[in-house]
């Protein structure tokens, strides 16, 4: 497995499973046949709720502890000082696990200040050995890091062909944060899988066009997070190391960015008014 090397010299694996989405009856055994076929990294969130199937899946595994990369990120409901010492210690349990190898502030909503504050003093203790954030555009992370003193280790963002977020990356690696995917493939949305430019990519090095967005990133130096419950699927979406996209791919694939999400606007009003409605 790649592994890029972050701002306090933990390495972050560049593929993770993500759980997202996956029904808490499916999660056990996803998890299980994830780890089977060589990951090595579990991408999860308090507001998934399937974080205590998560840990029963690694419990059952076998595979120590160490060998296994777990994130979570804190919701918006448990922003704050107390709510995400409370928030964490909770992941903890339901993970069944003494510490986080990553820990982020899912939305930048609430008061995420507070939540920082929080996540600072646990990796000073030990207990988060990483932290982040998710979804912060450049001038709220950068609000962050001028106010604080650890600058965060991942900013985890939408990145996908569609939306391929070069300036907020450029931004981040001179802040020295690493940029993490998150729904690279975008659930398909626009007939993804099947555009011609990224086909007529996957011919070219016998790869199916999943396999071309996961190398994208990573050929970006950018680590991702993806899901399936088919375990095919599972095994073609971690099965990208024997090839590299070149230059002339690369640009090709900038053809496709519209430099819009096609999920959230972050200044949409209803935006934070739908995350806070969520309770956890």
């Amino acid at each position: 497995m790649k592994f890029k090397k972050l701002n306090n010299n933990e390495k972050l694996p560049f593929v993770s499973f993500g759980v997202y989405e996956i029904d808490i009856n499916d999660t056990k055994n996803a998890v299980l046949n994830a780890l089977k076929r060589g990951y090595t990294a579990i991408d999860g969130a308090q507001v998934y709720y399937n974080e205590k199937e998560v840990g029963e899946a690694i419990k059952e595994s076998e595979i120590p502890r160490e060998e296994i990369y777990l994130t979570s990120k804190n919701w918006v409901s448990n922003s704050g000082y107390d709510k995400t010492i409370k928030a964490v210690n909770k992941t903890l349990e339901d993970l069944q696990t003494d510490y986080l190898d990553l820990m982020l502030i899912h939305q930048p909503f609430g008061d995420y200040y507070g939540s920082y504050r929080a996540l600072q003093e646990l990796q000073k203790e030990g207990t988060l050995l990483s932290i982040g954030v998710s979804n912060f555009d450049s001038v709220r992370l950068i609000d962050l890091v001028m106010n604080f003193d650890i600058v965060p280790q991942v900013n985890q963002v939408e990145t996908t062909p569609y939306f391929q977020q070069y300036e907020a990356n450029e931004f981040m690696n001179k802040l020295g944060v690493a940029h993490q995917s998150w729904g690279p493939f975008s659930e398909g949305l626009d007939n993804l899988f099947e555009n011609p430019i990224l086909l007529e990519i996957a011919e070219k090095y016998e790869k199916n066009t999943a396999q071309v967005i996961l190398r994208w990133l990573i050929d970006r130096d950018i680590p991702f997070a993806c899901r399936s419950v088919k375990t095919e699927r599972m095994e073609k979406n971690i099965d990208i190391f024997d090839f590299k996209l070149n230059k002339k791919d690369i640009e090709k694939i900038k053809e496709l960015d519209t430099g819009e999400s096609p999920f959230n606007d972050y200044n949409d009003p209803e935006t934070p008014e739908d995350f806070n409605s969520e309770i956890i």
